[in-house]
C-alpha cells in the first residue's frame, strides 16, 4: 500500500533574504512563478526575496507576498521534477494559501491578489502584543489566561506543538499571562516583534472587511483535502473556503491538531516546501514517527527528490 504524503508550506517568520533565488534560477517552473507574482502584484517580489534589505522583507504587506510567491514556486520546481501527488495539504497561517493553491482551490493569479489583500488588513490593524511559550505545564495556560484576563483580553493565537504555543492579545494581558507561566513552570516566553496581535479579536476589522474582498473571489472545490487552521478538519468545499479564510485572520492557528489529525489519516510522510525548516522542526514535536523532507533551494529538492525517486516510486 502506498505510503499517503502530505505537502506544508511555512508561515511569517519563515522568510530570509535570499530565499528563492536558486530556484529560480534553475527551474524554469520557479521562474514563472515569481515573474508572475511581479506582474500581478505590481511590485519587484523578486528583489524583495532575493536582496531584501531585511527591513523591508519583514513587513508584513511584503512578507506574506513573498514566503507566498516563494512557498509556490519552490512546489512547482518539485512537480517539474517529481510526479509526485499529496493526499492532503494544510499550511501555517498565511501558508494556508499555498496549500489552497496546491489543492486547486485558487490559480496563482487569484492566490497572489488574495494574500496581498490580506496583508494590507493586517498591517493596518494597529496594538496588541503577541509571545511565544515554551513547555508550559499542562493546564498552566487555561489557568493563566484566566488569571491575565483581569488586566486585559488574551488568547492562543497558535497551537504550534505539544510544547509550543503563541499567545496574543493586549499588551498588559500578554505580558501578565507571560509572568504567570513562568511562576507556574513555563520553561521560557518569548515576546514577538510582530506588528500587531495576529490571530486575535484585534483583527476583527481586517476580518470583516476580507470577507467583503473574498466574497468576489472565483474558487473552486479542493482536488485535494486541505486541513484549515481555524478548526483542523479536511475541507474540499469552495464555499467553506470562503467562510473560513476571513475567520482564519482572527481566529486560533490548530497547527498541532492539524498534524496529529493527518497522521491519523495515516500520512507517513511530510514535505515542507517553503523558507526553512520551522514546521519540520515542530512535526519532530508532533509526529515524531513520521519522516519529514524539506524543499527550500536546489540541494534540498533535489535530496527530497532522490528519496522519493528510491522509496516511493516518485515518478518523472
Amino acid at each position: 500500500m502506498a505510503k499517503k504524503i502530505a505537502f506544508l508550506f511555512p508561515g511569517q517568520g519563515s522568510q530570509s533574504v535570499g530565499m528563492g533565488k536558486d530556484l529560480y534560477e534553475n527551474f524554469d517552473a520557479a521562474k514563472k512563478v515569481f515573474d508572475t507574482a511581479d506582474s500581478v502584484l505590481g511590485k519587484s517580489i523578486t528583489t524583495l526575496c532575493f536582496e531584501g534589505p531585511e527591513d523591508s522583507l519583514k513587513q508584513t504587506v511584503n512578507t506574506q507576498p513573498c514566503i507566498v510567491t516563494m512557498s509556490i514556486a519552490a512546489l512547482e520546481a518539485l512537480k517539474s521534477e517529481c510526479d509526485v501527488k499529496a493526499d492532503f495539504t494544510a499550511g501555517h497561517s498565511l501558508g494556508e494559501y499555498c496549500a489552497m493553491y496546491a489543492s486547486g482551490v485558487m490559480t496563482l493569479e487569484t492566490a497572489l491578489k488574495a494574500i496581498q489583500k490580506r496583508a494590507d488588513l493586517m498591517s493596518e490593524a494597529k496594538g496588541g502584543a503577541m509571545a511565544a511559550v515554551l513547555n508550559a505545564p499542562e493546564g498552566s495556560v487555561e489557568e493563566a489566561l484566566k488569571e491575565a484576563s483581569t488586566v486585559g483580553y488574551v488568547d492562543v493565537a497558535n497551537y504550534n506543538s505539544p510544547v509550543q504555543i503563541v499567545i496574543t492579545g493586549d499588551e498588559k494581558a500578554v505580558q501578565k499571562a507571560g509572568e504567570i507561566l513562568l511562576e507556574k513552570g513555563a520553561r521560557r516566553v518569548v515576546p514577538l516583534a510582530v506588528s500587531g496581535a495576529f490571530h486575535s479579536k484585534f483583527m476583527d476589522g481586517a476580518s470583516a472587511e476580507f470577507k467583503n474582498f473574498v466574497s468576489e473571489l472565483d474558487l473552486n472545490n479542493a482536488s485535494i483535502p486541505v486541513i484549515t487552521n481555524v478548526d483542523a478538519n479536511p475541507t474540499t468545499a469552495a464555499e467553506d473556503f470562503r467562510a473560513k479564510m476571513p475567520e482564519q485572520i482572527h481566529s486560533s492557528v490548530y497547527w498541532t491538531q492539524t498534524i496529529q489529525k493527518m497522521a491519523e489519516e495515516g500520512v507517513e510522510i511530510f514535505i515542507e516546501i517553503g523558507p526553512g525548516k520551522v514546521l519540520a522542526g515542530l512535526n519532530k514535536k508532533i509526529a515524531p514517527e513520521a519522516k519529514v523532507f524539506n524543499v527550500f533551494d536546489k540541494a534540498s529538492l533535489e535530496q527530497t527528490i532522490e528519496v522519493l525517486k528510491s522509496e516511493f516510486m516518485c515518478g518523472v
